[in-house]
Formats: C-alpha cells, sequence, structure tokens
C-alpha cells in the first residue's frame, strides 16, 4: 500500500471494519502495517526536530545578552522544553547562570509582569545564583522572587543567602557542544589519620540502627546523582574520642567494608564540614560517568538533606540547623579495598560523622561503577 494520508485515514475509519467483517484480514493487516510504519517515521522526526530545538535552546542559553534571554524565554514559554534532550528547566537555569550577567537575569527573568510557565526555572535560577556568591538584595526582582515562591516547594526550605558550608561550590563548564565536569575524587594528604595495619579482624558488636527516614536522608545526594550508596547508622554505647573513630570504622557490620582484610587498603582523613558538603553537592548536582545529575539548585537541596542524616539533626530542621549540627560533628572521609567498592577511577567513597555528643556514628558510602 502507498496512500496519502488522507486516503489512509479514510481507509482506516471507512473499510476496516467493513473489510474485516467480509473476512479480508489481509487487507486490514496491510492497513496496520502502514500505519505502524508511518508511526515510527513520524517518531523519529518527532526526536530529530526536539534534538534540534534542544540544540537552539542551548546556543540561547549560552549566548549573553538580553535579546537572547527575552528570545529563550518566549519559546520556552509557548513551547515547553524539548522533551528528550535532558534540557529540562534545571539544566537551562545552570546554564543561564553561568552564562549570562546577574543584572540581565535579574531584569529579564525575574522582572515579570504576567503569569507564565517558567516558574521552576526562577526557582531553580535563583538558587544557583545564590551558590555562585550573589545577593539577591542587590537586585529588586531577585530580592522580591521568594516572597512569590510557592511554600509548597522542595526549594523553599533553602535559605535565600549563601551559608559558610556552601561557599567552595564547584560547578561544571558548559559550551556549545559539551560539558566539563567531575566529582572531587580522593583523599587529601591534610587530616590523614590511617589506621595501623595489621588492623583487628574481630567484628564490633554494635549494630545498625538506622530508620528508614534516616537512610533515606543520608543517601540523598548519592541518589540524586544516581550513583550507588548505603547508610548505616551505630547508637553507641560509650563515648568515644574522634582518635578512636579510624580504628572503629572497618570493624562496624556494614556492606561497604564486609570482605576487608587485616592489610587491605583503608585510608581516612579527617575533614571540615564544608569540605563534606561540597563532596555531597558535586555528587548530586553534577552526576557521575553516566549522567549529568540534577544541576546546583536541586543539588545544593540534596546535599543538605544528606549532611542532615549524616549529622542526626531533627526531622524538619532548618538549614541553620542542619549546618549547627554539622560543624558540631567530626568529619570523615575514607577509601578502601574492599568487595562493595570498585575502586575505579576515584569514583567511591566514604563519609562518617561522630555526633557532637560523640555517642552516635553515621556512615554514607557511594560508588558511581557499574
Amino acid at each position: 500500500m502507498d496512500h496519502t494520508d488522507d486516503d489512509l485515514g479514510r481507509l482506516v475509519w471507512d473499510e476496516a471494519e467493513q473489510r474485516a467483517a467480509q473476512g479480508d484480514i489481509a487487507y486490514v493487516r496491510d492497513l496496520g502495517a502502514e500505519l505502524a510504519g508511518r508511526r515510527a517515521a513520524a517518531a523519529e522526526r518527532v526526536r530529530d526536530y526536539e534534538r534540534q530545538l534542544a540544540h537552539v535552546v542551548r546556543v540561547l542559553a549560552l549566548t549573553p545578552g538580553r535579546d537572547s534571554l527575552a528570545q529563550l524565554l518566549r519559546i520556552l514559554d509557548a513551547r515547553g522544553m524539548p522533551g528528550t534532550s535532558g534540557l529540562g528547566q534545571r539544566f537551562v537555569a545552570s546554564l543561564l547562570a553561568e552564562h549570562h550577567r546577574v543584572a540581565d537575569l535579574a531584569a529579564v527573568v525575574f522582572d515579570r509582569g504576567e503569569r507564565d510557565r517558567l516558574d521552576e526555572l526562577r526557582a531553580c535560577l535563583f538558587h544557583e545564583l545564590v551558590l555562585r556568591g550573589v545577593n539577591a538584595n542587590d537586585f529588586p526582582p531577585l530580592r522580591s522572587w521568594p516572597h512569590g515562591r510557592p511554600g509548597w516547594h522542595a526549594l523553599s526550605w533553602l535559605l535565600s543567602h549563601r551559608r559558610g558550608l556552601e561557599a567552595e561550590a564547584d560547578f561544571p563548564s558548559r559550551s556549545i557542544r559539551g560539558t566539563a565536569s567531575s566529582v572531587p575524587g580522593g583523599l587529601p594528604t591534610e587530616g590523614r589519620v590511617d589506621p595501623r595495619t595489621p588492623r583487628a579482624t574481630q567484628r564490633s558488636a554494635l549494630r545498625d540502627v538506622a530508620t528508614a527516614g534516616e537512610r533515606e536522608s543520608i543517601v540523598s545526594a548519592v541518589q540524586a546523582g544516581e550513583w550507588g550508596g548505603g547508610a548505616w547508622v551505630f547508637r553507641l554505647n560509650k563515648v568515644i574520642a574522634p582518635a578512636e573513630v579510624p580504628a572503629l570504622l572497618p570493624t562496624l557490620p556494614m556492606d561497604c567494608v564486609d570482605g576487608l582484610g587485616p592489610t587491605d587498603r583503608f585510608e581516612i582523613a579527617v575533614r571540615p564540614a564544608d569540605k563534606i558538603w561540597c563532596l555531597l553537592f558535586a555528587t548530586a548536582s553534577m552526576g557521575g560517568m553516566h549522567n549529568s545529575g540534577v544541576q546546583g539548585a536541586y543539588g545544593r537541596l540534596w546535599a543538605w538533606r544528606s549532611l542532615a542524616g549524616l549529622s542526626g539533626a531533627p526531622d524538619g530542621a532548618s538549614a541553620g540547623t542542619v549546618e549547627r549540627h554539622a560543624r558540631q560533628s567530626t568529619w570523615f572521609h575514607f577509601e578502601a579495598d574492599a568487595d562493595w567498592f570498585h575502586n575505579d577511577m576515584g569514583y567511591d567513597y566514604g563519609v562518617a560523622a561522630l555526633s557532637p555528643d560523640q555517642r552516635r556514628i553515621a556512615v554514607l558510602a557511594a560508588t558511581d561503577t557499574d
């Protein structure tokens, strides 16, 4: 069969049922085969259009100037985001924050006189700018944005100014044709507290007591970045000093240290809370080898959620309360040659937090290797 679209439609609606009733099943089958072929071709054309539209959106987002911003917003408000391109509003917001002047973004993106469909873009862009050190009070449209955002929005939990822990956040570098980004890997030389080898092989009698909520909170950042993660919480029966943690961790009943022999590599360093936040933020925002993460705004949110779970902050705590708990905790960053970790290209790490009262240890293990 080889029909025009109008003829094919007429045959389907006018003749298919009649031909089937007459026993001419081959005719109906041929109609179906032609429709299936046309549908596949049309779907591929739609994907081509979406890829082309995504490239145009990227070009406009990466071209500084108020005119490119205005034209980009018109396209996105009228047509929405390309469906299969990966260019969601989070990603476009991150591109805009990287490549445009704040004054232009405030004047064009945030200073609007009528409703549109771009509030998610604005919410993400606001926090992208905050993380880059922009003071929203310096730009009236930015200053007023938090007051008009919906209280139910996930990002409304975040503060409208950058916290001290966030000052050294890493961001990817994007161009028209590609992206350069990486999660900082490897242990630093400073702060190393590797336990002596051979280590004790007797397992600790402590048991993992993490609740479902604690576990979910701790792995928030790694799951957002589509990494694999594990979480454990241990209540100690006595106070322990930070100096005792490096020897204790390899003995805890955790999958991430199963099979670790007394002389296998277990390296650990004491880290400041801001370095741990940056590691969690990079994991969530930039993702890993096979994805580009959730970008800066949601990366900020999930990094704080993981920090809250690790530091033992109360459920529903504010960012200020989470930061206080984090700064009062003692933080460890570790790597190990246990079977749980793949140790390929530096995409494995562990984080442990000793609570201020030194009676709780929370652990996160993360891997981005299949």
